[in-house]
């Protein structure tokens, strides 16, 4: 199982499209940075299939003043969740 850590919005780039066709069934998505506005709809749908699977840095919603508009199927976690994830992979993959 693998972490992908995404830091672009699909907004503005394809690279969220290339990290969701790299990924494999058990592996997970964290949102970050600018990647963020992906967890408000309508950019979240790209993300439904990944519900339980998929997270956003809730430091950077704040920063962004989205966090009431996070989609449900979008887990926040905050810096010390962030930690824990990556513990639980066996390796994370940066996509920026």
């Amino acid at each position: 199982m693998l972490l992908h850590l995404l830091n672009r919005s699909p907004a503005s780039s394809q690279v969220p499209q290339d990290a969701l066709r790299a990924m494999g069934a058990h592996d997970r998505l964290l949102l970050i940075e600018s990647a963020v506005y992906g967890a408000v709809a309508p950019q979240a749908d790209l993300y439904a299939a990944l519900e339980g699977r998929c997270f956003a840095l809730r430091e950077d919603l704040v920063s962004r003043g989205l966090v009431e508009h996070c989609a449900p199927w979008i887990a926040m976690v905050d810096m010390a969740e962030f930690v824990d994830l990556t513990a639980q992979t066996q390796r994370t993959v940066s996509w920026y």
